[in-house]
């Protein structure tokens, strides 16, 4: 379409104006993130000189074309010299700006058939091809958000990010001379899965503008009870005595929901009917109190240990073989962790919690497989639809956590047992360091001083030496993260309470001493992201007692150790 009048279009930041006839205006298209353009030579030859932005709006001379070996250029008119350009790189419609008709897997990912509620549709698998359907949207640098794909039988969405042109690039391995050397040799003694068999592609690490995280964050946490929440003004007053500068509440814990959410009334009913009466305006107060005062707030929520959900939906729960009903462990029941549906639940429940309360970041706890199963393991059905690997599929559950809570500017910690920063071999439950920290933004360990082995470190009673304790876990932490690609923060739970009396009727207190002993340990490991406090029963009086250990700035040297 020509314009003989004067017509002003902005896109991606830039105004154009075209008051020529001969002129159109169109979009810069190409199957890369930008597109090549020429200048004529003195010999009136055309020579490389720039790239736009794929996306971007320009002027095209239509009266100024040139044919060079059987393809026409057209001129760009707002450019001194004249630019030329491919005219089948310049298109009318933004809609087409996109020309990729086939890419490969560079990364397993999760296809995504509706962007609003994160349903999941399938699974690409490394150095498959999908065929370019269309796309959502262009980010800023050309390159695009999410492709729509088809992937066999199915179509929907994957993000760019994880896509590539050739299958030789897709099926490379990230710096193999390092990261392969490491991970090959890992073993997979307790049928964790291979640790090779994870990704280790970097992944960009975000930096939200109006969401900055705190470093280090001092943490308090807070359960879901109206005598911890509903009182949040007098945690508030504690904290600003101190260097308490994030608070982590419970959203949901097994049988344990925190409010009615609207993502538990369509995915989970009986999470929904327990959920608190009059919780959400609960919620919402605690939430803007503590922005209100400068507060970082996480919101934390169980996934794959959940009997409500499983007794919505017993057809997404571990099972027995033998009988077809679902495993019962550890005083629950669990939803399996290869189950997009449990995925889908979880982090909808945390988008929605993002969008209403406005928390900086969700902390997702209970990320992994049922411990201590070497002894029943044949006997139970996970239904693994898509033939992993535990450590596979709980990495590919953190890499959907992240896409869609990064889609809206919140950041992702996973909790891990202290048992996964060991070297050499994966978990049974499906926890594998380097392959988690290489994908979340925080990672949080609970090395509990009290959940250690008689002898570890050296030490008979670990528990009752928390710096010790905490320093040779946290130097292993850090051999880890120099395995990872690109590494998360680290923020550690730390023990709030009392040696429990079943490990040790003559353990210690959990006091203020033996807290800044046990940070004091993290942060000369290098674990110096900050912590967060494991008190199940967020007594303020106790926090109170122990205020002095959050007073402290640990960045700072100190000398209450052992």
């Amino acid at each position: 379409m020509k314009y003989c009048i004067p017509l002003f279009i902005c896109l991606m930041g830039f105004s154009v104006a075209c008051t020529q006839t001969g002129t159109e205006l169109r979009y810069i298209a190409s199957d890369q993130p930008f597109a090549l353009v020429y200048v004529l030579d003195n010999n009136d030859r055309l020579q490389p000189a720039d790239t736009l932005v794929r996306g971007t709006v320009v002027e095209v001379n239509t009266d100024n074309c040139i044919r060079r070996n059987k393809v026409e250029y057209v001129a760009l008119q707002m450019h001194k010299p004249t630019y030329y350009i491919e005219e089948n790189l310049t298109v009318n419609n933004p809609d087409e700006t996109v020309l990729e008709s086939r890419l490969f897997a560079r990364t397993p990912a999760s296809v995504i058939d509706d962007t609003l509620t994160s349903h999941i549709c399938g699974q690409t698998l490394k150095g498959e091809p999908y065929d370019i359907l269309g796309f959502d949207y262009l980010n800023p640098d050309g390159t695009v958000n999410r492709y729509r794909i088809r992937y066999g039988k199915q179509e929907g969405y994957v993000y760019g990010k994880y896509a590539v042109q050739s299958r030789e690039e897709a099926l490379a391995h990230y710096m193999p001379e390092w990261q392969d050397s490491i991970h090959a040799k890992v073993k997979n003694t307790f049928r964790g899965g291979e640790a090779v068999g994870c990704d280790f592609f970097p992944h960009e690490k975000p930096r939200f503008i109006g969401n900055i995280m705190p470093d280090p964050c001092y943490s308090l946490y807070l359960n879901i009870s109206p005598a911890v929440i509903g009182k949040i003004d007098d945690y508030i007053a504690l904290a600003k005595q101190t260097r308490i500068n994030t608070f982590v509440i419970d959203i949901k814990d097994n049988e344990c929901p925190g409010y009615k959410a609207d993502a538990m009334e369509k995915y989970s009913p009986t999470n929904y009917k327990w959920g608190g009466k009059n919780k959400k305006a609960m919620y919402d107060y605690a939430v803007r109190r503590l922005h209100e005062e400068g507060f970082y707030v996480v919101g934390r929520i169980t996934c794959f240990k959940d009997t409500y959900f499983v007794k919505d939906h017993p057809e997404c729960a571990i099972t027995e073989k033998a009988t077809g009903q679902p495993f019962y462990h550890n005083k629950a029941h669990w939803p399996s962790p290869y189950d997009r549906s449990v995925w889908q639940f979880n982090v909808e429940l945390a988008k929605e919690a993002v969008r209403t309360f406005g928390f900086n970041e969700i902390n997702f706890d209970y990320v992994r497989f049922p411990d201590r199963m070497n002894s029943v393991e044949d006997l139970i059905d996970y239904h693994n639809t898509y033939g992993e690997t535990k450590v596979q599929a709980i990495q590919r559950f953190v890499q959907y956590a992240c896409d869609e809570l990064h889609s809206l500017q919140a950041y992702v910690s996973i909790d891990v047992f202290g048992e996964s920063a060991n070297k050499g071999y994966t978990t049974p439950y499906g926890q594998y360091w380097p392959a988690l920290s290489n994908i979340a933004d925080v990672m949080c360990g609970m090395p509990y001083p009290d959940h250690f082995a008689s002898g570890y470190a050296g030490l008979k009673k670990p528990w009752n030496h928390p710096y010790q304790t905490l320093n040779v876990w946290g130097k292993s932490v850090q051999g880890r993260q120099a395995e990872t690609p690109s590494p998360a923060k680290v923020r550690t739970w730390i023990q709030a309470y009392p040696v429990m009396r079943y490990v040790d009727p003559e353990g210690i207190d959990y006091n203020a001493a033996n807290i800044e002993k046990a940070v004091r340990g993290l942060f000369d490991a290098g674990c110096r992201d900050g912590y967060i406090t494991w008190l199940s029963s967020s007594s303020l009086s106790r926090y109170t007692s122990q205020a002095p250990a959050f007073s402290i700035d640990y960045t700072q040297p100190g000398t209450n150790n052992e």
